[in-house]
């Protein structure tokens, strides 16, 4: 280091100031956030439901130290707005003596890992908590005020171009995913693929698939359904371009269940057919799942087999409120009670129809019921009743591979982003310590 170097409780002291809790009061009480990522409001509330009595109260600019989290970098500075609250004896509270170091500067030093790595050299292990002593043994490197000063005003601005840079690269995320719905929206309206007259109309296809249902349903599999509602204008949201065809979802498709195996039964979740979760559905093909089912489960619960190439869809939960995450299965899975999965009469139209219902996640979340406790769900008839416009099959492969391609692109640049925004980071961080350390 390029200055001396000082026990932080020559800068700092401990202050054991208690006082006794007002039940007829209401009381701010703030907690340190893991990570090094400062001081927040926890609650506010009645004296009265405080157990523990004997509180610390905060004031601005105390440097708060947690007993057990900080080994998780369980430590910051109060805010000006969380004056006056009040935190429990698990909490430590150090002033700052700024005749001798800026709270400015400590509070750029603890964003580095001096003081974190002195806590993680004692030992992830056994060292459970934390004691002031040794807060105060912590070493740290100690310029002059002048040199303080000029330290905090470089990382200041570093810091502002910083911030400028990672909202600039959040902003071309949040267009490539604009640009993403636009390029699946546009797809399957047709608009991003060239006619070929000698393509055989959708009617065609959906007659055959029509007339392959009703064997179906003749032979008992599928059970024979309520009848579907006839497609009014108002349901269709767009021109259709010539040879496509207007259909309902429950016309080319089949919609599946899922369950849960009984919990009391170890042998059900001790074989090797995967069992998809809404917590699975992170990416567009499922491989895998986390967790298993055995056969003897398959054989005792709802939880079937769905084949390979299903569309597999969440429609109940409280991530419908954000997205409704939609897959194919690569492999034959089961799936539990908060998933669906649409097995097409048709397997050809299976990439195309995930890409249609990609692109409708607007309508999709649209249809979405909220209970009051926040939890979606997207019913079995508002699925089936969904309308679809069926391009001729080979116009549908064209549509697949040009969206494949495209999204392909997109994919490089998202990846060209995070990079720079890992980059980036990676440079403050740098900044910040050549700063602290090499004053």
């Amino acid at each position: 280091m390029g200055c001396r170097t000082v026990k932080l409780g020559s800068v700092i002291s401990h202050r054991k100031e208690f006082i006794i809790i007002d039940n007829s009061v209401e009381y701010k009480r703030c907690r340190v956030q893991v990570n090094r990522k400062g001081v927040v409001l926890r609650d506010v509330i009645k004296g009265s439901l405080i157990n523990t009595k004997k509180q610390q109260v905060c004031k601005e600019g105390d440097f708060l130290v947690a007993e057990i989290d900080a080994k998780v970098g369980g430590y910051g500075f109060v805010g000006k707005e969380l004056e006056g609250a009040i935190v429990s004896s698990h909490y430590f509270l150090f002033d700052v003596d700024e005749t001798r170091i800026l709270k400015a500067f400590l509070a750029w030093l603890i964003k580095t890992d001096i003081i974190q790595e002195q806590i993680n050299s004692k030992g992830s292990t056994n060292y459970a908590a934390i004691r002031p002593a040794s807060v105060l043994n912590f070493e740290i490197p100690l310029p002059s005020i002048e040199e303080q000063f000029g330290i905090v005003n470089k990382l200041n601005n570093v810091y502002n171009e910083y911030l400028e840079l990672q909202n600039e690269l959040v902003f071309q995320e949040a267009n490539l995913r604009k640009l993403r719905q636009a390029i699946l929206r546009e797809a399957v309206e047709g608009k991003l693929t060239k006619k070929d007259s000698t393509d055989e109309p959708a009617s065609k296809l959906l007659g055959q698939i029509h007339a392959e249902r009703n064997q179906q349903v003749t032979e008992g599999k599928p059970k024979r359904e309520r009848p579907l509602p006839s497609i009014s204008e108002e349901e269709i949201p767009f021109d259709m371009p010539k040879g496509w065809a207007w259909c309902r979802l429950g016309e080319i498709g089949k919609i599946s269940g899922g369950g849960t195996p009984s919990k009391n039964h170890a042998e059900y979740w001790s074989g090797d057919i995967p069992w998809v979760t809404p917590k699975d559905m992170k990416s567009e093909t499922i491989r895998d799942s986390i967790d298993h089912i055995s056969m003897a489960a398959v054989n005792s619960s709802s939880a079937k087999f769905i084949n390979s190439g299903s569309i597999l869809i969440v429609v109940r939960g409280m991530i419908l409120i954000k997205n409704v995450p939609i897959a194919i299965n690569a492999i034959p899975v089961t799936i539990n009670q908060d998933m669906k999965a649409i097995s097409l009469y048709h397997q050809d139209l299976t990439e195309y129809m995930r890409l249609y219902l990609m692109s409708r996640q607007g309508e999709l979340k649209a249809l979405v019921e909220r209970s009051t406790h926040g939890t979606g769900k997207l019913g079995t008839e508002v699925l089936t009743d969904l309308v679809i416009p069926i391009p001729p099959l080979r116009e549908q492969f064209r549509i697949v591979t040009k969206v494949q391609h495209l999204l392909q692109k997109l994919d490089q640049l998202s990846q060209h982003v995070e990079q720079n925004q890992a980059q980036s980071k990676q440079l403050f961080r740098a900044v910040l310590k050549e700063a602290i350390e090499v004053a």
